[in-house]
């Protein structure tokens, strides 16, 4: 998602853009066959369109969660609180929640189709810098990094001044687009006196709502403005009735975020935006929230489920009216949705339910998957080939991390422990967030990374490159040696010069002089370990490979280890193209129903 910058060692870059992959994409190779090829929602790799060929489609691909996610989402989710006893209307912006937000991109602003750059976190002055210098900043199992929320404290009263009111309705004001969009809500009894819907209206002057809504159901897709900066935008948004009292007293809403229904700059060609949005609807918002609420988390399992129906109805439809013969898609529920709660399928003293509770959550969240999945088994009896696999999984760690591998930033603590990274101190002694380069001689940066501070080569270098060898060497004697110090046992499982490190298809110039991943146990939930590490609730960092339809052995299990380079290969053969330039693994020939 990221990379390091080439020119700081203490910063890195957006990384998500086509022009810095280097490998041909086997899309491409698909679309020079004359095949028509859609890409949809491809982290990474994808966007901008990396091929002018015509059979090329591309729906973005600028970042994880889900389609328009971080260029249309223009309010984030929010929580409304009613109540008689509330005296005064208020907008409480980003109340922090403890939820944990790894993948994530934003910030992206795309204007129009013809602004496809999307790289301006690349340029000079665009760095990021993070540094986990403690528990307050990190990806994994540490607090904080908190997911903001908004909230909305509303006054509830008899309704009055209404076009169209019922008798005995109560209202109160929902406050959209930061604050700055006020909308007005009767709370309806029935015929026995029992408030049992909510009903949003533009005005009161308006007989109809905007929508009505019941207590425990998610309503999708409701079209109205939204707001941000100066510039008011018509979007999409989900609401759900969280509680209501029976006597009309108190509502609690889910509001989710806000997305600009008229944002086609991530689509190639444009035009398959109006297609999608007139045929099947808008890209619907997404959710990310806190890691131990079970409302809220059924919330984002609400939200998600409406994402897997739109995306999967929206590929059906390319494949359908635009002739679509091969399609990469992605779904970034499980990887989001797991990342919030991760870190409690072991209580290590943080949690607010049980272990067994964070289990059923997970399962929930694989029954989610087994949805999405369903919606495309018809495929296979249309001779479709389906490949699932993922890029990566998430462990549920046993101890608390020990300050290195955290892919957020540079990890601090550990190495600066070991005498290898230094902060800057305030005229108090208290670490400023800056790097002492006069002291430092490595960081280790991005998870799996370490760079040394060289002369002639780094900015601030202080390390004789004579030196490299020798100081290499104590570095991962060191790290070797490093115990934790809740267990007394080695938090490191392999550390290796980056020329050893690309036996493990790691290494080169985009990676780090000292490549390390952490023992099992230690991890944060991913990226910094072995791909063979597990973890607590038979969690795993191991990926999965499932593939089944025409080409393929039907009912077969191989015992081959198949790595994540095979599938490239595999999905050529099947499809009968000829290997991208760079492809590295082979076609995993046991699992196909010719021999080759």
């Amino acid at each position: 998602f990221y990379r390091q910058c080439p020119t700081d060692l203490d910063a890195i870059e957006y990384n998500m853009d086509s022009r810095n992959c280097k490998a041909e994409q086997l899309w491409n190779v698909f679309a020079e066959a004359g095949k028509k090829t859609l890409v949809w929602h491809w982290p990474g790799s994808a966007w901008p369109p990396s091929s002018d060929s015509p059979n090329l489609y591309v729906v973005d691909g600028t970042a994880p969660g889900s389609v328009n996610m971080f260029t249309a989402q223009i309010e984030g989710e929010s929580v409304l609180g009613a109540n008689t006893t509330i005296k005064e209307l208020k907008f409480l912006p980003k109340m922090a929640t403890d939820a944990v937000a790894p993948c994530v991109i934003e910030d992206l602003d795309v204007e129009n189709e013809d602004a496809m750059d999307l790289s301006e976190r690349t340029k000079p002055g665009s760095q990021i810098r993070v540094f986990i210098l403690d528990g307050s900043m990190g990806m994994g199992l540490t607090e904080g990094l908190n997911m903001p929320i908004d909230g909305i404290q509303s006054p509830i009263k008899d309704a009055e001044g209404w076009a169209s009111a019922p008798a005995g309705a109560k209202e109160f004001t929902v406050l959209l687009g930061g604050g700055f969009i006020r909308r007005p809500a009767l709370i309806l009894p029935n015929e026995a006196g029992i408030y049992e819907q909510v009903a949003i209206y533009k005005s009161k002057k308006d007989t109809e709502p905007l929508v009505v809504l019941t207590p425990g159901k998610m309503v999708y897709n409701v079209i109205d403005e939204g707001y941000k900066g100066e510039q008011r935008y018509i979007v999409n948004r989900n609401f759900k009735i969280l509680e209501l009292a029976a006597d009309g007293s108190k509502v609690r809403m889910y509001i989710s975020a806000a997305m600009d229904t008229g944002a086609n700059a991530l689509f190639h060609p444009v035009r398959i935006h109006k297609a999608i949005t007139e045929n099947i609807g808008c890209p619907p918002p997404s959710s990310m929230l806190y890691g131990q609420d079970r409302e809220l988390y059924t919330c984002m399992l609400d939200c998600w489920y409406e994402i897997a129906k739109w995306q999967a109805n929206s590929l059906k439809y390319m494949i359908k009216q635009e002739g679509i013969d091969v399609i990469f898609s992605h779904y970034h529920a499980v990887d989001l949705i797991f990342h919030t709660f991760v870190r409690y399928m072991k209580d290590k003293g943080q949690n607010k339910h049980s272990e067994a509770e964070y289990e059923q959550w997970l399962e929930e969240l694989y029954i989610l998957a087994d949805t999405y999945i369903g919606y495309f088994l018809e495929l296979l009896d249309k001779d479709w080939t389906v490949f699932i696999f993922s890029d990566h999984a998430l462990v549920g760690p046993e101890h608390q991390p020990a300050f290195i591998g955290d892919m957020s930033g540079i990890n601090v603590r550990l190495l600066n422990e070991l005498g290898y990274t230094y902060m800057k101190l305030d005229e108090n002694g208290n670490e400023l967030r800056e790097i002492d380069w006069s002291k430092t001689r490595a960081v280790a940066s991005q998870a799996n990374n370490i760079y040394l501070n060289i002369k002639g080569r780094d900015k601030y270098g202080i390390v004789d490159p004579a030196d490299q060898y020798e100081l290499e060497e104590q570095i991962m004697t060191d790290l070797y040696g490093y115990k934790h110090p809740d267990t007394g046992k080695r938090v490191i499982a392999l550390a290796l010069r980056n020329r050893d490190a690309v036996l493990l298809g790691y290494g080169g110039p985009e990676c780090g002089d000292i490549c390390y991943w952490t023992a099992e146990g230690y991890n944060y939930d991913h990226a910094d370990g072995l791909s063979t590490c597990e973890g607590w609730a038979d969690t795993s960092l191991s990926p999965i490979f499932i593939a089944a339809g025409k080409g393929l052995k039907k009912g077969y299990e191989t015992e081959r280890v198949i790595r994540q380079v095979d599938l490239v290969p595999t999905a050529a053969v099947i499809g009968g193209v000829r290997m991208p330039r760079q492809c590295e693994g082979a076609p995993v020939y046991q699992i196909l129903s010719e021999e080759y």
